[in-house]
């Protein structure tokens, strides 16, 4: 099985960049989705960026469009989250996660793997991000 470790997190002002890392090990397949959660105190975890393995293709929540940009080394088994004009809102406690969904176009099994918290069967521990004014 899959496994997940992230690191990067810290503190940062508004407007500042932050990167993360996540390094995986273990079966890792084409029809994998690699991502990006996210969880504040006292909120739900919520996808933030994700990449299928097998192509590249992303996909970003609405909050970070534009800011956050997610990439894959795949030779080196590592994902990473580039996060620019960081926001008080950002946040939280990071966690990257994989698994694979089946079914429809790879926008769609993406989409299902970033709105499929409950479903993802690997998670990393998480690292914390906090941003200040």
């Amino acid at each position: 099985q899959m496994q997940l470790a992230e690191s990067g997190g810290g503190s940062a002002r508004a407007g500042t960049s932050l990167i993360l890392s996540c390094e995986f090990s273990g079966p890792t397949y084409s029809r994998n989705s690699v991502g990006w959660f996210r969880q504040a105190p006292g909120k739900d975890r919520e996808g933030v960026a994700a990449i299928y393995v097998g192509g590249g293709y992303t996909t970003y929540a609405d909050s970070v469009k534009g800011r956050f940009t997610i990439s894959l080394d795949y030779d080196r088994k590592k994902v990473f989250l580039q996060m620019t004009d960081l926001r008080p809102e950002d946040t939280g406690m990071y966690f990257c996660a994989a698994d694979a969904f089946a079914g429809g176009s790879t926008p769609e099994v993406v989409a299902k793997f970033m709105r499929s918290v409950r479903e993802i069967s690997y998670w990393g521990q998480g690292t914390q991000v906090t941003v200040s004014e």
